[in-house]
């Protein structure tokens, strides 16, 4: 299966590389250190702690981690990997010189060998949800320690992993500890064959996300300056799709609420002008972030097309719709408007998530929403419910204070592969 596995990388090298430079010919930030994909360039050390983060998600779920490990062992060295170009920015944006970044190599043999000869980790953490069998058999052979953090199966992808259970099992056997966000992340990772003996609940480290103590004034702040007394709601973390029913429904809102300003951030930094063009096709007045005014009296949108405002945008919101949600995308980050007080609604698609959207759905910290049609009823019923809609921010925040402590569970996990290196 291995050998298969190892031709089929090899197999899709050339195409793989020809679309990366499609992307990077359409957007150059893709050309940034692009031979790191193939195993060239690596940044050298004699030795280093390698946390590895897909994109922007996952490099914020690791921020609390990163934080505690720079001041649990502070003359080590940190790497932070990432697949995407917007989850390398936020690596500068959150951490600056605190860390070194490099781009993951593609799976390929012997990429990931070179980046382990030029980088020499003594520790491997992974972030969430990502299974690649040479860079887990890169460690085992290396008797490097790899901790699987917050880690997490959703129920949909576990066939696709029992096509490649032989592949799977053995990924897992290298001595692999699993950190595990709940139960039955647990189960659905001892039914592809984790060792039981290394496979524990620590829960989800984005609980303990440490949320800088100024953001909330600072997006009050922006929030006058740029929108003045307007009631404001937020469409965060966008995808294709996603916007011609979001700008719909604000055009429905309208109707009752002319004053209303819709807050648009897509996801991802590449789509901003095309996001920019379909506002404009809808006929709504609109200001982008970057056009460097405020809005007007006859604005109606407020595109969010800068990186790293996301949390002031949410904290000068009335109401956050967290996208990615009204299509099977998955959902996105929950806990980071809740975080600020924010009331969230959240459309049916949460797989990425799922055990965090049904708590706060649960316990009435969200409301989830079939459709654009729902959508409207959400938004026009807690604007015009304010003591409601307090009610469910405060209710999101409880819900975080009660779910704290992952972090604190993973520290002592990963206490004595600290002390042994």
């Amino acid at each position: 299966m291995r050998f298969l596995y190892n031709l089929l990388t090899y197999l899709v090298l050339l195409p793989y590389a020809g679309y990366w430079l499609v992307r990077g010919f359409g957007n150059r930030v893709y050309f940034d250190r692009l031979g790191q994909r193939f195993g060239f360039g690596f940044p050298k050390f004699d030795a280093c702690i390698w946390i590895h983060a897909v994109s922007v998600g996952e490099v914020q779920a690791a921020a609390s981690l990163v934080r505690a490990l720079a001041r649990r062992v502070p003359e080590r060295k940190l790497l932070i990997t990432t697949v995407t170009p917007t989850g390398a920015a936020c690596v500068r944006n959150l951490f600056g010189d605190l860390v070194e970044h490099a781009y993951i190599p593609f799976e390929f043999p012997h990429a990931v060998a070179s980046f382990f000869r030029r980088t020499n980790p003594d520790l491997a953490l992974i972030m969430e949800t990502e299974i690649w069998p040479n860079l887990y058999r890169g460690c085992g052979v290396r008797k490097i320690p790899l901790v699987l953090v917050s880690a997490r199966i959703s129920p949909k992808s576990v066939p696709g992993y029992r096509k490649l259970l032989p592949l799977i099992r053995e990924t897992l056997s290298h001595g692999i500890i699993i950190a595990a966000q709940s139960e039955s992340d647990a189960e659905r990772f001892l039914a592809l064959g984790a060792n039981p003996a290394r496979t524990r609940v620590t829960g989800n480290i984005k609980f303990d996300g440490e949320l800088a103590p100024q953001i909330i004034e600072q997006g009050r702040a922006l929030r006058e300056e740029l929108f003045g007394d307007r009631p404001v709601w937020i469409a965060a973390s966008t995808h294709e799709g996603e916007e011609d029913l979001i700008l719909d429904v604000h055009q429905a809102l309208l109707a009752a609420r002319p004053d209303l300003l819709l807050l648009l951030v897509p996801r991802h930094p590449e789509r901003f002008a095309d996001v920019r063009d379909l506002i404009r096709k809808s006929g709504l007045p609109f200001v982008a972030r970057t056009d460097g005014r405020p809005v007007d009296e006859k604005s109606a949108v407020f595109l969010g097309d800068t990186m790293g405002e996301v949390p002031l945008f949410y904290a000068a919101s009335d109401i956050a719709f967290v996208a990615g949600s009204l299509l099977p995308i998955g959902g996105h980050n929950l806990l980071e408007p809740a975080a600020q007080g924010v009331p969230l609604i959240t459309g049916p698609y949460n797989f990425n998530a799922q055990d965090i959207a049904d708590m706060f759905i649960r316990l009435g910290a969200c409301r989830r929403v079939a459709d654009a049609d729902e959508l409207v009823v959400a938004v026009r019923e807690l604007l015009a419910d304010p003591a409601a809609a307090r009610e469910m921010g405060r209710k999101g925040l409880a819900l975080l204070e009660d779910n704290r402590g992952a972090l604190q569970r993973l520290m002592v996990l990963l206490e004595p592969l600290l002390a042994d290196r």
